[in-house]
């Protein structure tokens, strides 16, 4: 059987157990996108919102392994993927009025990230 595509070389990170509710981190992955990693940082650094630095701690992640384990050229890397899952939410208790409780989920995201060359 021959592959009609060349096999591309990916590198990855992920970060788990991220106390950030997924929606809102996923508000963050989806403006870095298929974007060059040069362009995809300085998109992170102007954006005002708390998954921000998360997603550019593990995008720089993806950067060094790309470089380091598998020789690829920082000058050439694009998302390929970025994604974020849901981890397992803390459940806890507030208590309100005449002794009722109201329920708060802390919720926690696990980010990937995919890198390839151009």
């Amino acid at each position: 059987m021959v592959s009609t595509q060349s096999e591309t070389r990916t590198a990855r990170a992920v970060a788990r157990y991220l106390r950030i509710a997924p929606r809102k981190a996923r508000l963050v992955v989806d403006l870095v996108r298929g974007k060059n990693v040069q362009e995809a940082l300085a998109i992170l650094k102007f954006t005002p919102r708390a998954a921000s630095p998360l997603v550019e701690k593990v995008l720089r992640s993806a950067i060094a392994n790309a470089e380091n384990n598998h020789n690829m050229d920082v000058d050439k890397l694009y998302i390929k993927e970025i994604y974020v899952d849901e981890g397992p939410t803390l459940k806890r208790w507030h208590p309100r009025a005449q002794g009722r409780a109201f329920s708060i989920f802390k919720r926690t995201s696990h980010i990937t990230v995919v890198l390839a060359e151009r």
